[in-house]
């Protein structure tokens, strides 16, 4: 065979998302997990949608930022990195498009049943707004950030909140005016609140920490059973 030599077209294209899958593609019950700062390469958050897909659902985790993930760290050095550069990096206004993109690809590529949604920390966010936008049929969040009121009056669909008691990104006041909101507004949902964990618990505990250990399984379960029961 012949070819020209490259030219301009070899430069255009659209960049695909990087995406973590996990499950039987066959399945019509689809869990999309928005992560935290980590991203989707977390080992952590890898070992949750593997725990999911052996529920039986197919599960996908998307690259949110673009390659540009916090890299592991600590707890206690945490205070090292410039979050805030980071966050200003991906708001709301870059991360969202990626979020919309690939939903959109599961329901075209799968045409699942139901989808249900799990968000971490900064993931929170965007499964709160996916409920609010009624383009998920069930969500679950664990100790979340950067969730607003206005937010959470949009939420009808049903929804799981995993808190850990000493939190202050989402302490008590918080928990209570969600709970507000979403009783006024008639929302299915439940809220569990782990004692002797901390904010991250959900997905990134010391297994060595017996209380820990505990609080991050049964907060998984938890989301487990109230999938079974909203995800048809």
């Amino acid at each position: 065979m012949s070819s020209n030599a490259p030219g301009p077209c070899c430069l255009t294209g659209v960049k695909h998302v990087q995406t973590y899958v996990s499950g039987d593609k066959t399945s019509k019950k689809v869990i999309f997990i928005v992560t935290d700062i980590f991203g989707h390469v977390l080992s952590n958050t890898q070992l949750i949608a593997d725990d999911f897909a052996a529920q039986g659902y197919y599960v996908v985790v998307p690259d949110l930022f673009e390659g540009d993930a916090i890299p592991w760290t600590p707890f206690e050095k945490l205070g090292e990195i410039d979050l805030p550069g980071w966050l200003g990096k991906h708001s709301v206004e870059v991360i969202e498009p990626i979020v919309e993109k690939v939903l959109g690809h599961i329901k075209e590529d799968f045409a699942p049943t139901s989808i249900g949604s799990v968000g971490y920390c900064l993931g929170a966010k965007y499964v709160v707004r996916l409920l609010g936008d009624k383009k998920i049929d069930a969500g679950a969040i664990a100790h979340p950030s950067f969730v607003t009121d206005e937010e959470v009056e949009k939420v009808t669909s049903p929804l799981i909140i995993s808190a850990a008691q000493t939190d202050p990104i989402f302490p008590l006041a918080n928990r209570v005016k969600t709970e507000e909101i979403l009783t006024k507004n008639g929302v299915i949902f439940e809220i569990a609140v782990y004692s002797g964990v901390v904010h991250g618990f959900a997905c990134r505990v010391d297994p060595t920490i017996a209380v820990a250990k505990y609080a991050k399984e049964r907060a998984f379960f938890s989301q487990v059973a109230f999938f079974a029961e909203h995800l048809k």
